[in-house]
């Protein structure tokens, strides 16, 4: 296969259920199956019911492409990058044109879901562990649109929206993506791709729909970019079974996400969902009031409003809360820590609701956590425990080496 002149042999497109599906369950995205601009609700039906401890394997489907000033067309968009039209995705065509949305009112962003876990109830904490996130297609899209961004009244320069068309091939066994320094130049940028979903979200409570764009307590478009292969997002349960849902696929993100969109693009998704009854939850963690994400090296509270300065103080609040609750320090003791220790980073600035995680070390407290008599948080193939992450994905390597091999 041949993209604007970039051989990207390596990959096979995904073509709804194509190629592996290692997940207990496969759900594909469809017009029956997905949303688009809006979140799941307590009054929306499930398209999955599964247990506990499940794994799901799900198609997830950018909006690049099929969003309206793409023409609504992503066979017609695609194509006119270069892409030949068997590389591009039928159900990303099937959604364009079964689907409509209200462009005034919506978001864009189309999630896959919603799926009820059994169990689930309102106080207890859905764990999603990011078992496998293989590209669908080799390229993906970044677009700075009608004057959002960080830089609002600044760019995009005399257009409504810039879009860049963005392959992605294999170097050094790295995948990457591939830019040029100016329109139509060759494309001697390479960056390395990391991919992570940036919506997973819980359903909220009551009838209606959230918007897509701001994150919140429910989870949604929270654009982390640590939530790579390996690594658990926790989320307050807020209705019965849940009602988890997940898209936003993106291949790479910087902190920040300043020109608004990422490098866009679909992804498969092996994930399992795990229910942490809420006694667990608290004697873990303390109270969860948003998403808390976990890594191998790092617990991640977060803080979200849509002024940044309060999100970083929401931030802080919720970290000197992890570490007061799951550590026993004394309050000033625990804000002489995050002050020497902790790194503080913006997820974003462009989804209307700023986003700001902090990166606290697990290793620093383990003198702690071994008195305690709590083991330290280790890979667990089996995903047997309930705090233990499931790192294993195909051909036998783990979420965490795939994460270290693109950089």
């Amino acid at each position: 296969m041949q993209l604007d002149g970039v051989m990207t042999s390596a990959f096979a497109v995904l073509q709804p259920g194509a190629g592996a599906l290692p997940g207990d369950h496969y759900l594909p995205a469809s017009p029956e199956t997905v949303l688009w601009g809006r979140l799941p609700c307590a009054a929306d039906a499930a398209v999955l019911t599964i247990r506990s401890g499940e794994t799901v394997t799900i198609d997830t489907v950018s909006h690049e492409g099929i969003l309206e000033d793409h023409g609504k067309d992503p066979l017609g968009y695609f194509t006119g990058q270069g892409v030949a039209p068997d590389a591009i995705l039928e159900d990303a065509i099937a959604i364009a044109g079964g689907l409509s949305r209200d462009r005034a009112a919506d978001g864009p962003h189309v999630v896959t879901g919603p799926i009820r876990i059994e169990g689930a109830e309102p106080g207890d904490l859905l764990r999603i562990v990011v078992v496998d996130l293989q590209p669908r297609v080799p390229y993906g899209v970044i677009s700075n649109r009608h004057g959002r961004g960080a830089l609002v009244g600044e760019l995009p320069r005399g257009d409504s929206h810039v879009s860049v068309f963005t392959p992605v091939e294999e170097r050094d066994g790295r995948l990457v993506g591939l830019l040029p320094a100016v329109d139509g130049g060759e494309r001697t940028v390479a960056f390395p791709l990391a991919p992570f979903l940036g919506t997973m979200g819980v359903a909220v409570a009551g009838a209606e729909r959230p918007h897509s764009v701001p994150p919140g307590s429910h989870g949604g478009n929270i654009d982390i970019n640590l939530l790579v292969e390996g690594t658990s997002l926790y989320l307050p349960v807020q209705v019965a079974g849940a009602l988890a849902y997940v898209g936003d696929p993106h291949f790479a993100q910087g902190d920040g996400e300043v020109a608004l969109t990422a490098l866009e693009a679909s992804l498969r998704a092996t994930l399992r969902f795990e229910v942490i009854p809420r006694a667990e939850a608290l004697a873990e963690f303390g109270e969860v009031a948003g998403p808390l994400v976990r890594t191998a090296e790092y617990l991640v509270p977060t803080g979200l409003h849509p002024d940044l300065n309060e999100a970083m103080r929401a931030c802080v609040r919720a970290a000197l809360t992890l570490v007061e609750a799951r550590w026993g320090l004394q309050e000033h003791l625990a804000y002489a820590y995050l002050s020497a220790a902790t790194d503080f980073d913006i997820s974003q600035v462009v989804d209307m609701v700023c986003g700001v995680h902090a990166r606290i070390r697990e290793s620093d407290f383990a003198a702690i956590d071994a008195a305690r008599g709590r083991r330290p948080w280790t890979v667990d193939p089996a995903g047997t425990g309930p705090f233990a992450a499931d790192l294993t994905v195909a051909a036998g390597t783990t979420g965490r080496a795939r994460a270290a091999d693109r950089g």
